[in-house]
C-alpha cells in the first residue's frame, strides 16, 4: 500500500476516527477490569454500603489495599464507580449495582467479558481459518466462550423468556401450563430449558445438544434447580434428536451457527405434534447491511466471525448465516423446510423472537 499523503486528510474526520479507536482500546482495558471486580467480589463488596474508601473496600474484599486502590481509579473513570472528592470514597449506584453487582439482574454484564477473551485467546485458530477457509467447531473453542455464553445468555432469559417471549407466541403458555412435550435444541447449559421447567410444572422438557460437556453441565443445573425429574438432556445434532411429537420446539440464539439450517427445521417440522409451534431465538437484525450499523450489531457481527461463520462452515453444509441473518433470511429458511406460517412475535434491541407453524 502507498504511502497515505496527510495533506489529502480531513483533520476532523481523522480525530474522530483516532477518537473512536482509543474508546475501543479503552473499553478493552475497562473488560479485565470488570472481570476482575467480579472474581474478586469487589463489586459486592460497593454494592449497597454507601461511600467507602479503598481500604474499607479491600477489606472488605480480602483483597490488597494498593492494587483495589487502584482499581477503584479505573472504575470512577469508566463511569463504572462514583468517586466524592472530599472523604476520598468511593460508592456504587443502585443503576450501577443492578448491571455489576447483582448475578441475578438481567442486566449483569462481567460474565460477558468471557467471550471477548476466549476470542483472543482463539486467535491464532481464526487467523488460520482465515487464511484456509476451514471451520472452527464449537468445541474447539477456547473454554470460557461456553460459560460466558452460559452465563450471559441465562440472565436475558431469565428477564425475558417466561415474561414477554412465550406470551407472545399464540396459544403456547395456556399449553404449556396444561402440560406439553418441549424440545430446546441447541440447549447448552440448560438454563433456558430449566426456567421453563421452573415456570410450567405440568410440562416435560427435553434438552440436546450436540457439545457433550454442555449437556453434562445442562444435568447439573437442572439438578439444583430441583426440576431434574421433569427434565432430560441429550448430546444429538438439530437433524438426529428423536421426533417425538413436541408442542413447543425452541431454538435459542443457535440456528444460525448451523451449517444446514434448512435440515433442522425440516426436522422440527417432522419432530412437531399436530398444531404444534416452533420458537426461534435469534440475534436481531435487519435484513440489510447498511441498516445493522450500531454497537449491538458489531459485537454480533465480530462474535459471528469468530464464532458463529465458524462453526456452521466447520459443519460442511450449504449455509452459513451469520449472527446478522436477518428476519427474511430466517424466514426462507423455514419456508424451504415446509413451515407454511413464520411471523415475528416480538423484537427487542438484542433479539427476535420468531414463530413458525406448519
Amino acid at each position: 500500500m502507498d504511502t497515505i499523503q496527510t495533506q489529502s486528510l480531513d483533520p476532523v474526520k481523522l480525530d474522530t476516527m483516532i477518537g473512536r479507536a482509543i474508546n475501543d482500546i479503552s473499553a478493552g482495558y475497562g473488560g479485565i477490569m470488570v472481570s476482575l471486580g467480579h472474581r474478586l467480589g469487589l463489586y459486592r463488596a460497593l454494592a449497597g454500603a454507601g461511600p467507602l474508601t479503598a481500604r474499607e473496600v479491600a477489606q472488605r474484599a480480602g483483597c490488597a489495599e494498593r492494587y483495589v486502590r487502584e482499581w477503584l481509579n479505573s472504575q470512577v473513570a469508566g463511569g463504572y464507580v462514583d468517586y466524592h472528592a472530599v472523604s476520598e470514597s468511593y460508592e456504587l449506584s443502585p443503576e450501577q449495582a443492578f448491571v455489576l453487582a447483582d448475578p441475578d439482574s438481567p442486566a449483569f454484564i462481567p460474565n460477558a467479558w468471557n467471550v471477548p477473551a476466549s476470542m483472543w485467546a482463539d486467535e491464532e485458530k481464526a487467523v488460520e481459518a482465515f487464511r484456509t477457509g476451514r471451520g472452527i467447531p464449537w468445541g474447539d473453542h477456547d473454554g470460557r466462550l461456553f460459560c460466558g455464553v452460559a452465563a450471559f445468555y441465562r440472565n436475558a432469559y431469565r428477564g425475558s423468556l417466561v415474561r414477554e417471549w412465550l406470551p407472545a407466541l399464540d396459544g403456547v403458555t395456556a399449553r404449556l401450563a396444561a402440560g406439553a412435550r418441549v424440545a430446546d435444541i441447541g440447549c447448552g447449559h440448560g438454563h433456558s430449558t430449566v426456567l421453563m421447567a421452573e415456570a410450567f410444572p405440568q410440562s416435560t422438557f427435553h434438552g440436546f445438544d450436540a457439545h457433550a460437556a454442555s449437556v453434562a453441565e445442562a444435568e447439573k443445573v437442572a439438578a439444583a434447580a430441583g426440576v431434574a425429574a421433569r427434565v432430560t438432556f441429550d448430546a444429538a445434532r438439530a437433524d438426529d434428536y428423536p421426533a417425538a411429537g413436541y408442542d413447543l420446539i425452541c431454538f435459542f440464539d443457535c440456528l444460525h451457527d448451523m451449517g444446514d439450517p434448512v435440515r433442522a427445521a425440516a426436522h422440527a417440522a417432522r419432530a412437531l405434534a399436530p398444531g404444534g409451534t416452533v420458537m426461534l431465538v435469534e440475534p436481531f437484525a435487519n435484513d440489510r447491511v447498511e441498516d445493522n450499523v450500531s454497537p449491538v450489531a458489531r459485537m454480533y457481527y465480530a462474535a459471528s466471525t469468530m464464532i458463529c461463520c465458524a462453526h456452521a462452515i466447520s459443519e460442511r453444509g450449504p449455509h452459513v448465516l451469520g449472527a446478522q441473518a436477518g428476519e427474511a433470511r430466517l424466514a426462507e429458511i423455514f419456508h424451504k423446510a415446509g413451515f407454511g406460517h413464520f411471523r415475528r412475535a416480538l423484537a427487542t434491541p438484542f433479539n427476535l423472537v420468531l414463530e413458525a407453524r406448519l
